[in-house]
């Protein structure tokens, strides 16, 4: 098989897919490479299609450390126009969980990682489950033996227990002795064999090589596994893998080998747990006379205290992030994306569309210490994204509230706050209101709770601003130089709003509008003066007056609590229950001399006296 060979890419101009010479791996016709970019040093890509696999095994469950193997495996394939498969290594049938494969497909496609090869797809190389594969792995046992790299151990397991023991307590290296080579000819052992005497087969290692790797560079373990033996004073020992198991399965490294040959995989992306194995791998390739694909190694993931990330732990399964912390598979993804590989974008935030167009192998090296922090910051990132553009994404963020709001409050506390309305069209303004602040339905929820009952638990009102002199009609016990007065007239112009203006234009016009310096204005004060000066102290006023009334309306409305603006609650809420929620906390704050002032108008209108409409307490608003 013709491999690509490497070199430093040089991101210039996109070069068109006539201009390429034809390249082909495995006789798979794939889609040309397309370059687009500025140059980055080190970003080192084949020149052709790659063809990329995820190799897991069904003993468990996805993880944070197998979705980041999947996810380079699956970059690589589609920056260079290739392939990703996806194969089942299933030979440990013993560990093997039930529904572990099915949970394996669902967790990948959640993730968008969808395999262009394997089960459940197919494709010119299958099958692509191990256990379906055994006829292939005999036959070419069968050639390594006929070929003398390979040979049949008939020793028990009781003889292999008590050589290892032995050597164990001599404190020298535990190996095989080849007994079976030595008392046995090839023809005896291919008798025994056939009269099914249980058997492994071993590979009889010449040697391990060392191994170029795309990131650690020429690397292995430098000493010769057979040809050179190992010498001591009790027998010579070799390091003679088993390749098949006596129960017919073969071991992973023959496997693995076999098949990332036969399927014309030309990079094997995984992490540095499995260097040691590597150098047997190439030993395996150079028995077959096979080229090896290149080798990338990924660094390990470990925690804040430097503990490798156990994939036992059920806090890392791909379950964990969705179902209970409610990760959205784009931040998880982007997530994974930054664990050990490193870019030279302005921004870590990621769809899985850009970082097709952007992947390289510029892997690190040494552990990648996971801080979940980031997790965090990228879920609020991309649901600020799926928000402005309010695509299928923000439809399934809108669901999620919705189901979680089911369940917290019974349907009779949701109708109330409804009013007719659905609970989709209730959530999307306050998802579109807040998004900055979301991270997963029930927190968002529990932030924005005032939202969802018509009982607010507001704490006494304290004035935002503070000055030297106390107003009579302020709050008791404050040095606010804001009338409570003021602030009820204020909130009973923006309640004159009819329904069919109800928005957050409108409020936020009305708002900003509103001559907050009148509203306050002393009018034993005198007017003469310089003029310019007369107008700083109005701005001033106003500017004081508006950063009461927003504290003021935000106590009136939500009990205080942060979340979106004033007029984006206003809308959210309706016309109905912010004029009722205004004049409920007009009664809690208002003080005797108000007793027979200022009425926030019904949703009808506004006072009148004598049938004439009376607009003197609508301040600025007041018609001229």
């Amino acid at each position: 098989m013709t491999r690509p060979h490497y070199r430093l890419f040089h991101r210039s101009s996109w070069i068109c897919i006539q201009c390429r010479a034809n390249h082909s791996v495995a006789s798979s016709n794939s889609s040309q490479l397309l370059r687009t970019g500025k140059k980055d040093k080190g970003d080192l890509l084949p020149d052709g299609p790659a063809r990329t696999r995820f190799a897991p095994s069904p003993t468990g469950y996805l993880h944070l450390g197998s979705l980041r193997t999947a996810l380079f495996n699956y970059l690589l394939a589609k920056r260079t126009g290739g392939q990703f498969l996806l194969r089942i290594e299933d030979t440990d049938q013993k560990r093997t969980i039930p529904d572990a494969e099915e949970r394996l497909y669902e967790d990948l496609q959640w993730a968008g990682l969808q395999w262009d090869e394997g089960p459940n797809v197919g494709g010119p190389y299958g099958p692509y489950r191990q256990s379906e594969r055994t006829h292939i792995y005999r036959a070419h046992v069968d050639h390594l033996i006929s070929t003398g790299h390979a040979y049949r151990c008939f020793c028990s397991a009781e003889r292999l227990d008590a050589l290892a023991r032995h050597r164990n307590q001599a404190g020298l290296p535990i190996g095989y002795d080849r007994k079976c080579i030595n008392d046995l000819s090839r023809g005896d052992a291919e008798e025994l064999a056939a009269y099914g005497k249980p058997h492994v087969v071993r590979l009889k290692a010449d040697g391990y090589p060392l191994f170029d790797d795309l990131v650690y560079g020429r690397t292995g373990h430098n000493r010769a596994g057979g040809g050179k033996k190992h010498l001591d004073f009790i027998d010579r020992v070799y390091e003679d893998p088993i390749l098949m198991k006596s129960d017919g399965y073969p071991t992973y490294h023959l496997a693995n080998v076999v098949d990332d040959h036969t399927m014309g995989i030309t990079h094997v992306i995984r992490g540095t747990e499995w260097m040691a194995s590597t150098p047997m791998h190439v030993a395996l390739y150079k028995a077959f006379k096979w080229t090896p694909p290149q080798f990338v190694h990924v660094p390990l993931l470990v925690d804040k205290d430097g503990q490798k990330l156990s994939k036992r732990n059920a806090d890392i399964d791909i379950s964990f992030f969705r179902d209970v912390e409610g990760i959205m598979p784009a931040a998880l993804v982007n997530f994974a994306a930054l664990l050990g590989w490193s870019h030279t974008q302005k921004s870590d935030v990621f769809s899985l569309e850009e970082l097709k167009d952007i992947f390289n192998l510029k892997i690190t090296k040494g552990n990648t210490v996971v801080a979940f922090e980031k997790l965090w910051f990228l879920q609020k990132a991309h649901a600020q994204r799926f928000v402005a553009e309010g695509g299928a994404e923000f439809e399934q963020m809108v669901n999620r509230v919705c189901e979680a709001a089911e369940q917290r409050w019974s349907k009779d506390e949701l109708d109330s706050i409804l009013q007719g309305r659905s609970l989709a069209s209730y959530v999307a303004p306050l998802l579109r209101a807040d998004a900055k602040s979301y991270t997963k339905p029930e927190e968002f929820l529990t932030r924005n709770q005032t939202f969802f009952t018509t009982s607010l638990e507001r704490p006494p009102y304290e004035p935002a601003a503070s000055g030297k002199s106390q107003s009579s009609s302020s709050a008791p016990g404050s040095s606010s130089s804001v009338p409570l007065s003021a602030l009820h007239t204020a909130a009973a112009a923006l309640s004159l709003v009819p329904e069919s203006h109800w928005n957050v234009e409108t409020h936020r016009f009305n708002i900003s509008s509103y001559d907050g310096a009148s509203a306050i204005a002393d009018p034993a004060s005198p007017t003469d003066g310089d003029g310019d000066g007369d107008e700083a102290a109005k701005i001033a006023k106003d500017k004081a007056f508006k950063k009461e009334l927003y504290h003021y309306l935000r106590w009136a409305l939500s009990a205080g609590a942060p979340g979106p603006g004033i007029p984006e609650t206003m809308e959210i809420l309706g016309r109905a229950e912010s004029v009722r929620r205004l004049e409920e906390a007009r009664k809690l704050t208002m003080t005797s001399a108000e007793t027979r002032g200022v009425r926030i108008p019904p949703q009808g209108g506004n006072a009148s006296q004598g049938g004439k409409e009376d607009h003197s307490w609508m301040g600025s608003l007041a018609p001229r």
